[in-house]
């Protein structure tokens, strides 16, 4: 049934979105050159490795740095604050969730690099395909302004180490609970909070 919904929501959401894929694609190349997409290795279902699609948020220039990112990041374009801020650099992964490799709600997948320093009990998140949002997604819609209050030198080491427990407690909590209304619920909500972010 969950695998149903995913098909049900995202090809008609994928078609639908189809213009908007095109002109965010050809902003992103206009304003900040080119390529459109960016890809990433993120780590699925089983502990599979697979592709993640974003919109390209930062400088295809921008060297080395930490792996993630706070407000005022140098390395982000300003196309990509837009997107960012108002979650659009997450579309491409529609067709992620097309293919099998993400649900519509799931755990937000990690890069390979820090689910190696998963617990046994955190890699249970891995038992289900990861989500293009989850209640930890709502929890820290404002992460980069959290991240952004932390020096770059030390910022990696607090998502490691007080970050990134908390969503994965809260993705382990969601596991256990996981079915169609909640699902549901957590869509409608994730909605609303990029409705509001694109309004403001």
């Amino acid at each position: 049934l969950k695998r149903a919904l995913d098909l049900v929501l995202s090809v008609p959401a994928a078609l639908l979105l189809s213009p908007v894929y095109l002109v965010l694609g050809i902003g992103v190349i206009v304003i900040s050159g080119p390529p459109a997409f960016f890809r990433q290795e993120r780590v699925g279902r089983d502990g599979r490795v697979f592709r993640l699609w974003k919109f390209r948020t930062m400088r295809d220039d921008g060297g080395t740095g930490p792996q993630v990112t706070g407000r005022g990041d140098r390395r982000v374009t300003s196309v990509g604050r837009l997107l960012r801020a108002t979650k659009l650099d997450e579309l491409p992964q529609i067709f992620n969730v097309i293919r099998g490799e993400m649900s519509l709600v799931g755990p937000r997948p990690e890069v390979p690099r820090y689910v190696a320093l998963y617990t046994t009990v955190q890699k249970r998140v891995l038992e289900v395909r990861p989500g293009l949002t989850d209640p930890a997604s709502l929890k820290f819609r404002d992460e980069e302004t959290l991240m952004g209050a932390v020096d770059a030198g030390a910022r990696e080491r607090f998502y490691v180490e007080e970050v990134l427990p908390r969503k994965l407690a809260m993705n382990l909590d969601y596991i256990e609970s996981a079915g169609l209304l909640l699902d549901l619920g957590i869509l409608l909500r994730t909605a609303n909070v990029v409705f509001l972010r694109a309004r403001t």
